[in-house]
């Protein structure tokens, strides 16, 4: 099975992805969703499994790349013209612009001659792809090449204090590798939108676990795709309107998130969901099966996981002084299942 490569993420479920893969085929179902799809993944598997796939998110960068992997057919798609495009775009001379400025120069997530190259590139794409069904590949290869020349540990809230190695790579863009099958990237909030989607085989709800929001996290792809070149604060160099109200989630408050999570289980219209959340989580793994057995039988697989990096090197200042102490390095992510119990037998058995 085929899963593109894409970028770091917190909350990847990378990992996860094989035994997801097994559950979901083992399911039966023809079309799923994938809520909160982040960088794409679980939909990449369910379309590889010739599923009908509708992907949702509020990230502008996540549209991207649903438009990208689930929305375009890989075998309908003029592969060549995309090819020619990309090649067009690395022969470009660099030339210093917002990109270089703000996230080069004023905070150091590139170095300044791979800045160079994303400004002219995403230039390009906004003056001749700019609502062409090559816009959003385009974009999504653009991503992946500033992704792996990146000096961040994944997310970006802030940079390394010395270049790493692999930002020392020259920027190129490659392709893509579109997926054969057909789907739908949808951009918007889960709590407005998850009643009105079409109803589906089987649902996946990966919804954020804490108070940290993605769309603070990966703002240096969300003014990348907006192209808007916003204002921006901190070292970390963050848009202005992160800090807006219009884009805080219920999901990241505490008190509000256990009613927005019961809420989105309530409004979609799958037969079968695989709910996947973690142990430092809000919400107990007791309380995730009452939520889910309002859908019907559940089962529940708890999955030891390696957490992300940055609970171990962010106990550091920026000169390099030890300021705290490191988190656990392991997490057990749960994944909880509800549906008709025949079903869910079939699922288990694939994973036993």
């Amino acid at each position: 099975m085929k899963i593109v490569l894409v970028i770091k993420y917190l909350g990847s479920k990378r990992t996860l992805v094989p035994l997801l893969t097994k559950l979901l085929e083992a399911s039966g179902a023809s079309t799923g969703l994938d809520l909160f799809t982040g960088t794409t993944r679980v939909a990449q598997a369910m379309k590889t499994l010739g599923m009908h796939v509708t992907s949702l998110d509020s990230a502008s960068y996540s549209k991207v790349f649903g438009d990208t992997w689930i929305a375009l057919d890989g075998e309908t798609a003029n592969h060549s013209e995309l090819l020619d495009a990309i090649s067009q775009l690395n022969s470009l001379t660099p030339a210093a612009g917002y990109f270089t400025q703000s996230f080069c120069i004023d905070s150091r997530y590139f170095q300044p001659f791979n800045g160079e190259r994303v400004d002219v590139v995403r230039e390009k794409i906004a003056s001749d792809y700019s609502g062409t069904w090559l816009e959003a590949p385009l974009l999504a290869s653009l991503i992946l090449a500033a992704d792996r020349v990146d000096s961040t540990t994944g997310v970006q809230m802030a940079y390394l204090k010395n270049w790493s190695h692999r930002s020392k790579h020259l920027l190129e863009l490659k392709d893509p590798v579109l997926l054969a099958g057909q789907g739908v990237a949808v951009q918007g909030d889960a709590l407005e939108l998850t009643a009105r989607l079409a109803n589906v085989d089987i649902a996946y709800i990966d919804p954020p676990y804490n108070q940290h929001r993605y769309f603070g996290n990966y703002h240096v792809w969300e003014s990348l795709v907006r192209w808007d070149k916003p204002e921006t604060y901190g070292i970390a160099n963050k848009r202005l309107d992160v800090r807006g109200q219009e884009f805080r989630s219920a999901f990241n408050s505490r008190p509000t998130m256990p009613a927005a999570i019961a809420k989105t289980l309530g409004d979609v219209n799958a037969e079968t969901i695989i709910l996947s959340y973690n142990n430092e989580s809000w919400l107990s793994r007791d309380e995730l099966i009452e939520i889910c057995s309002k859908r019907g039988h559940v089962e529940v697989l708890d999955i030891d996981s390696k957490r992300y990096i940055g609970s171990q090197i962010g106990i550091y200042n920026k000169t390099g002084a030890r300021v705290g102490e490191p988190g656990a390095k392991r997490n057990l992510e749960h994944l909880v299942l509800a549906g008709p119990k025949q079903v869910l037998a079939k699922m288990i058995e694939s994973v036993a």
